[in-house]
């Protein structure tokens, strides 16, 4: 037996075939509050810091424990579900979710907040590897699933564009605790339903779970991603507290593939990675995060410290953005079908690449129609990409390994978010920092501050006064705009060779595979 599925006896039970797409509902909920969750707390920094007063750890914790957690743990869960049932920890992760939610809302002290999200990351990672590979044994036809992922891209696209929109709506009306206080009335519709209209579903299920080489997937992961947050943060490839963790995470991860290859029921089936369009997918995954991210973030301070746009104001001109991703992802399937997975991702990378370049004419002055243009652009390429490759990507893993291989994709999707911040971020200090860091006629003291941010030179500005001041926030301004020229025309560098890479992904789409039950 290679795969163990109740799943078509469960659609059955509920009123018929067609009701795939009532799950695939379900799923796009659950993944959306996981979504929403990773950037909603965003705008409620300022909040959180003047109620609770945290020091500097305690804030760098409460906003990066869940994106950590999560992606630490997604291989191991993802791969727990394939043996106890991947419903079953869909569920237990809703019930992890809701409890995290009404903890932090409530939270009294920052280390209860921490405390928190790091559940909050723990069921997140169960939800989101388990809403891939139901979706992956829900549609068995190559072609239906196709469509299907398109609308639950689509909806994680939403998800992490909506969250900095509401967070900031909520923050503005009602207190910070209201960012995660909204996940628990949803959680409440949603864990009877998935109960009662989910299927459930496993993988071959041969052999003992390899729990020693799960923890060390999670270590891996872990160490990995925090050295490439610290990077981003601005400490040096040989600062301890960033080279520290990378290398014990990639030790641990080299152990943990060694481990897998010699393995008689692996975790994870290593032979995945010989597939071309398997590996492809996933370094495309990679890349597209990592731009996709790391712009938004240049973004988000643009409009908030060149145009002067308040929080909900930047959520609602990134909107267009979130618009465009639903719309790629809604027409996925049918421009997949006619150009075949090499052409849209190639194709949707060099559009990414020429609306990034086309946001290089941004200057000091507000170009609403041009900021509109460029994120509609960028929003409808890096969705068509991001499509394509987890279609790829799902469609060349073996059913029974669906949730090992959507855990591979969702982690790939969290690091190319971290390398994102990092790479992006370091191109962008780099050309900011000299500028401003020797200012004629500025205190040095005054100039070097300056030089670490945008914000900080704003409040040595403000501080000094005079003209002074004012030639210092001048050439800030100047420096962080030029800063954003050059990460821009790096990233199209990046894209274009995303587009050569998908080189090696195949013409066209196969045919229908046979339905998972027969």
């Amino acid at each position: 037996m290679s795969v163990t599925t109740t799943a078509g006896a469960r659609l059955r039970s509920v009123g018929g075939g067609a009701n795939r797409w009532v799950v695939l509902f379900v799923l796009c909920v659950s993944l959306l509050l996981v979504a929403l969750d990773a950037t909603v707390l965003h705008v409620a920094v300022p909040a959180v810091t003047e109620d609770l007063r945290p020091n500097g750890v305690e804030l760098l914790w409460i906003v990066d424990a869940y994106p950590l957690v999560c992606a630490s743990l997604l291989i191991m869960f993802g791969t727990l579900g394939d043996r106890v049932g991947r419903r079953r920890l869909l569920l237990l992760g809703y019930a992890v979710f809701g409890a995290a939610s009404a903890v932090a809302a409530f939270a009294p002290t920052p280390d209860v907040l921490i405390a928190a999200r790091v559940l909050l990351g723990a069921g997140g990672a169960m939800i989101m590897p388990a809403t891939l590979s139901i979706l992956r044994d829900v549609f068995p036809d190559r072609r239906e699933r196709a469509t299907a992922i398109g609308i639950w891209t689509a909806v994680a696209a939403v998800g992490a564009a909506t969250g900095p929109v509401l967070g900031g709506f909520l923050v503005e009306h009602f207190w910070w605790g209201s960012v995660f206080l909204i996940n628990i009335p949803l959680m409440a519709l949603i864990l009877p339903a998935g109960k009662w209209l989910l299927p459930e579903s496993r993988g071959a299920g041969e052999g003992p779970w390899d729990v020693l080489g799960a923890l060390m997937a999670a270590g891996g992961v872990l160490g990995v991603v925090l050295g490439v947050k610290r990077l981003g943060a601005g400490d040096g490839l040989l600062d301890p507290r960033a080279s520290g963790p990378l290398l014990v995470g990639g030790l641990l991860l080299w152990l943990f593939v060694r481990r897998q290859r010699r393995r008689r029921h692996p975790l994870i089936d290593m032979r995945m990675f010989s597939r071309a369009a398997f590996t492809t997918s996933v370094g495309c995954i990679v890349l597209a995060m990592l731009a996709l991210v790391g712009l938004e973030l240049i973004a988000v301070q643009y409009l908030q410290l060149i145009l002067g746009l308040s929080p909900l104001e930047t959520g609602l001109r990134l909107l267009p953005l979130t618009f465009a991703a639903m719309a790629a992802g809604a027409t996925g399937s049918f421009t997949l079908r006619r150009v075949g997975p090499r052409r849209m991702v190639g194709w949707g990378f060099v559009l990414t690449a020429a609306a990034v370049l086309l946001l290089v004419l941004m200057g000091q002055h507000d170009r609403p129609l041009l900021l509109t243009v460029g994120f509609v652009l960028l929003g409808f390429g890096l969705q068509t990409t991001l499509f394509a490759a987890y279609e790829s990507m799902l469609s060349e893993a073996p059913a029974e390994q669906a949730g090992g291989a959507a855990a591979i994709g969702e982690t790939s999707y969290q690091l190319g978010a971290g390398m994102g911040i990092a790479l992006l971020g370091s191109v962008m200090n780099a050309a900011y920092g000299p500028p401003v860091a020797g200012v004629a006629g500025v205190p040095r003291s005054a100039s070097e501050a300056a030089a670490h941010s945008l914000g900080e030179a704003y409040q040595e500005a403000e501080r000094l006064g005079g003209a002074a001041g004012e030639l210092l926030r001048t050439t800030a301004r100047h420096a962080f705009v030029h800063g954003l020229h050059v990460t821009l025309v790096v990233s199209a560098v990046l894209l274009l060779l995303g587009a050569v890479a998908a080189l090696r992904l195949p013409r066209r789409m196969e045919g229908s595979v046979a339905a998972a039950d027969g």
